[in-house]
């Protein structure tokens, strides 16, 4: 899914789907060039290490912790919840590039 090509709800919530809630931490991030992304997050890797791995990196959300329920399959059927952050995440695409901000701790 890519915040340049007029991202759908349903796009995102295909992206939950195809993670599991009660297997690892998940970080929702998204790169330079739009694309958004979902990547578990290693038991034993702390978040600034995922984050300073990923160069291209332009915006991420908290972290979804293992067993929260916010990824998923019953997280992308939650339609207030994946608007939510569709909304956060195309808001701050919006902004401009200087104004760089790592780490969305609110959703719109």
């Amino acid at each position: 899914m890519n915040l340049n090509q007029q991202p759908t709800i349903d796009e995102l919530a295909q992206l939950f789907s195809q993670h599991k809630d009660s297997l690892h931490n998940h970080i929702l991030w998204v790169c330079e060039s739009g694309e958004v992304r979902i990547d578990r997050l290693p038991a034993d890797q702390p978040e600034q290490e995922f984050v300073s791995q990923r160069p291209n990196m332009r915006t991420r959300l908290r972290t979804y912790r293992r067993g929260q329920g916010y990824v998923g399959r019953r997280a992308a059927a939650d339609r207030h919840f994946i608007g939510n952050v569709l909304n956060t995440l195309q808001h701050d695409w919006a902004r401009p590039r200087a104004q760089k901000q790592e780490l969305l701790d609110t959703y719109c």
